[in-house]
């Protein structure tokens, strides 16, 4: 069957992603093999998932298997699965556009510098679009699970596309008919090697036809049919001990599941037995996401139950701030028919999401204690998302605030490198608090005048300069029993003070109306000309050379604060 084939052009997006793509992933282009690999691994699990209420959709043909071929004559290399295959519109939706939130952010951060662009592109995940990097042209034949006919699609990759029926046995095939100086990629030692150097961990079977030795051939035969073998271990690498892996697949797999073209920061492979069984490999990536702050962006876990892949960006296993997390979880107690609305009132789902999220904790302290490098730069990257979590992280209170880096003081630069343990290390004598102080900016922090008394008795102080911070420290009261302190507001008290003295002479119970009537001639002019714009005006200790400095209300929304609350109406 053949069909008149419609002309699409790409849209605007995908065309710019195509061009920049191939400039600048050129010098590391084999990755388009692991690329249509996982595409290719990804649909077969989906059709698994499927069968499981509609047995109908897989029929006799039961055998699920990737296939990598090539023809050396013809220039062409083919990468073909009995999965799930595409209807004409998903081609459409899948190889003409990028429906991908955030997208023209992300254009918008490419500098040109071709590294960097290709480390961005790397954590955007350029998927199909990679096979251009090697081919003048590309063709797709697809046939959906539940259609009777199939789908062609081709493109050189510039400014269109074609799409015409066409007859497909289900599953993908795509085809790349090779550039001159890509011929590397129809070889099938080569191929062999890229196959178990990047896709050794799936689950799925890559086959390629079996290579005879050449001279045994008489000619007197009819050629036999070819014999495929399978080339990759194909066994779910979190299925196995970890003795048993190295760490070079261990960064190959999450190359795979999380589309990154970096290796991992550091990783957890942990499994669970007793009341409730399953397996997790979490992944710590090195660079923060083009897309952290969009909340709409797909985010969680690829979720397999009993070995079964269920969905991807399972988030109900992580709390938010923590949607940096990349891997897997496989529960032996979960339904196969698991649906995500389940999974958010489900009690198993909740326990593992407790283990989990302590997990991730326990990995970041670990290597907070003994990588502090590496730490260090996990914090420059998602130092602010961690943040977030200070409002809901109840349960590991102790082991999450001690994650927790800011500037200070006892630094002479802006490096958020001082952890609260570290501070409590350098208390001063009968220093009770935490001091800290938040502000727009570290150089407004740095030369405020509230350090002044600080630095005069070299008391330590956090500067806080993140947009987040005022939110963060309303929601952390006190840290191995040491109460925290925002030294820009009243009733402070210095170590050795009174508990109910404070640093502007004043007793702390007192409220606005009995601080205004303190009997101090110079204050009450200071007021009398500042009206209503200020609360009180009254004598200070905490200045040692400015003449006078604002001082919030103890109870006050600060700035920070006021805004969160303005932006969010």
């Amino acid at each position: 069957m053949s069909a008149q084939a419609e002309t699409f052009g790409f849209e605007t997006e995908a065309k710019q992603l195509l061009k920049l793509m191939i400039h600048s992933l050129y010098s590391n282009r084999e990755v388009f093999l692991r690329e249509l690999i996982s595409n290719a691994s990804d649909a077969i699990d989906r059709l698994r998932f499927q069968a499981i209420s509609k047995p109908e959709l897989v029929g006799e043909d039961n055998d699920f298997a990737i296939r990598v071929a090539f023809d050396k004559e013809a220039k062409t290399l083919t990468v073909s699965d009995n999965g799930i295959g595409m209807s004409r519109q998903e081609v459409i939706d899948n190889l003409g556009t990028i429906a991908r939130s955030g997208t023209a952010e992300f254009l918008s951060q490419l500098s040109g510098d071709q590294k960097k662009d290709a480390t961005l592109i790397g954590q955007f995940g350029v998927g199909f679009y990679s096979a251009f990097i090697v081919a003048e042209e590309v063709e797709v034949l697809t046939r959906a699970a539940d259609a009777e006919t199939g789908v062609r699609w081709i493109s050189q990759g510039e400014d269109e596309y074609s799409v015409a029926e066409a007859e497909a046995e289900r599953g993908t095939q795509v085809t790349l008919r090779l550039r001159d100086d890509a011929l590397e990629f129809a070889d099938g030692f080569r191929l062999r090697n890229l196959v178990r150097k990047y896709s050794d961990h799936i689950s799925v079977p890559v086959r390629m036809v079996k290579e005879m030795p050449t001279g045994d051939d008489d000619g007197g035969d009819a050629p036999e049919a070819p014999e495929w073998e399978s080339v990759n271990e194909a066994t779910a690498l979190w299925t196995r001990s970890r003795s048993e892996i190295s760490d070079e697949e261990y960064r190959e797999f999450y190359k795979h599941v999380s589309h990154d073209f970096e290796d991992p920061l550091s990783w957890s492979h942990n499994r669970v037995e007793g009341r409730l069984e399953y397996t997790s490999l979490l992944y710590l990536p090195k660079r923060a996401p083009f897309d952290l702050w969009n909340r709409e962006s797909p985010r969680g876990l690829k979720l397999y139950v009993q070995r079964v892949f269920i969905m991807d960006d399972a988030d109900q296993f992580l709390p938010l701030y923590l949607r940096f997390v990349k891997g897997v979880v496989d529960s032996s107690d979960l339904p196969l028919n698991v649906s995500r609305e389940v999974l958010q009132q489900d009690e198993r789902v909740a326990s593992i999401r407790s283990a989990l999220t302590k997990r991730v904790l326990t990995t970041l302290d670990g290597m907070a204690k003994k990588e502090a490098e590496d730490y260090q730069a996990f914090w420059d990257e998602f130092g602010e998302v961690i943040k977030e979590g200070a409002g809901d992280e109840f349960a590991n209170r102790e082991l999450y605030s001690g994650l927790l880096r800011f500037a200070s003081t006892d630094r002479e630069d802006a490096t958020k490198n001082v952890g609260l343990k570290d501070y409590l290390e350098r208390l001063v004598e009968d220093q009770d608090r935490i001091y800290y102080l938040v502000a727009e900016s570290y150089e407004n922090a740095r030369s405020s005048p509230h350090l002044e008394i600080f630095r005069e008795r070299g008391i330590e102080v956090l500067l806080l300069f993140d947009r987040i911070d005022e939110w963060l420290m309303s929601n952390l009261p006190e840290f191995d029993g040491k109460a925290f302190q925002d030294i820009t507001r009243a009733g402070l008290v210095l170590p050795g003070e009174a508990a109910d003295e404070t640093a502007d002479g004043e007793d702390s119970q007192k409220d606005a109306s009995q601080e205004e009537a303190d009997d101090d001639p110079l204050a009450e002019r200071i007021k009398t000309a500042l009206g209503d714009r200020v609360e009180a005006v009254r004598p200070s200790t905490r200045l040692t050379d400015s003449p006078a400095c604002l001082v919030q209300g103890e109870f006050a929304l600060g700035r920070q604060m006021q805004r969160i609350m303005e932006a969010t109406g």
